[in-house]
């Protein structure tokens, strides 16, 4: 959890009243370019950016260094912790109270050129708390693009609404982009334990804490997938424990899209009882045959080259997701099981 402290940094920040954390480890390919990007924004907005590293060894932190001696509002952070949920927390603790609001810029990710500007003006426009967007999913090579139309159906992310780029509205989750800083620190900023989900976990409090969070369909935030099967399975693989986490800890009820992926490891485990009887493949073979399937639909009624990769990149997610659930919820119980 943030701690609220002066740390003796406070000296660099200048006049305006909204910051720029950026979290980063190992993005040396493109810290250079995101600072660039942000260079009009920080004077046109007099934001201060903060890259706060996470123990980069492929010359991030040189880069920084250098346009930091040459750009007064960008200033390096040393997170320790190497998780994003840290490095947010420990930017406002050293540079928050000079600000009144923050904006969080993930190193690899793509913007609109006026990012900033309209998340400021929605915040301006709803006095929301917490702005939050959609996001897009865009791939390079032939299983990152598999993977993004993956992400961009309803196979890939259940219809969730930071995924579909609806009509601005209030919301209870969204990909996180600006937020206040008193209402950050009231609630105790991110929860440190959480490597993954670690967003969707402060949104429950806020809303618990009564604040407002509103999805602008203003702008937008581009992300690019894991290019590979075992960096896709082991993202999933977290998310599934973080959202596992999550339900733990605010003994909340799973929605029903995250109710149905739940049931993908039972299904896979159980068509291991196949020397028993044949009928247990059955589930197994209609999860395969419908991910697959959808997979064909997407190239068929949308033209997409990809949509029968998208169909196996689905299935990674999904098996994934559900095993990182139940990996959690066996470890919980284990650890509930062994307490005095």
């Amino acid at each position: 959890m943030i701690e609220d402290k002066q740390m003796g940094l406070i000296d660099a920040a200048p006049a305006g009243r909204c910051m720029v954390v950026i979290p980063c480890l190992n993005e040396a390919a493109h810290i250079g370019g995101l600072l660039a990007w942000l260079a009009g924004s920080a004077q046109r907005l007099d934001m201060l950016v903060v890259v706060a590293d996470g123990g980069s060894t492929d010359g991030t932190v040189r880069i920084v260094e250098e346009i930091a001696a040459q750009e007064p509002r960008v200033v390096l952070l040393h997170n320790p912790l190497r998780l994003q949920a840290a490095a947010l927390n420990l930017a406002v603790a050293a540079y928050g109270h000079g600000f009144d609001r923050f904006i969080r810029i993930d190193a690899h990710g793509g913007y609109p050129d006026d990012y900033c500007d309209r998340l400021l003006e929605e915040a301006e426009a709803t006095e929301a708390q917490s702005v939050v967007v959609s996001m897009v999913t865009q791939g390079i090579g032939a299983f990152q693009r598999a993977t993004a139309t993956a992400q961009n159906s309803r196979l890939g992310n259940g219809g969730s609404p930071h995924r579909a780029g609806i009509r601005g509205h209030w919301a209870d989750h969204g990909h996180h982009a600006l937020m206040s800083v008193a209402a950050f620190r009231a609630v105790g900023g991110y929860d440190e334990s959480f490597s993954h989900n670690e967003d969707a976990e402060l949104d429950f409090r806020l809303r618990a804490a009564g604040y407002r969070i509103w999805m602008t369909d203003k702008t937008f935030m581009t992300y690019f997938p894991r290019a590979s099967v075992g960096g896709l399975f082991r993202q999933y693989l977290g998310y599934g424990r973080g959202r596992a986490k999550n339900i733990l800890k605010h003994k909340a009820v799973p929605r029903l899209r995250q109710m149905l992926p739940l049931m993908v490891l039972p299904v896979v485990a159980g068509a291991l009882l196949a020397f028993v009887s044949l009928s247990a493949l059955i589930p197994a073979g209609v999860w395969v045959a419908a991910c697959l399937g959808y997979g064909v639909w997407l190239a068929l009624a949308e033209r997409d080259p990809y949509g029968p990769l998208a169909g196996v990149s689905a299935m990674v997610m999904h098996l994934a997701w559900s095993a990182g659930f139940w990996m959690q919820l066996a470890l919980s119980w284990k650890r509930g099981a062994t307490a005095p």
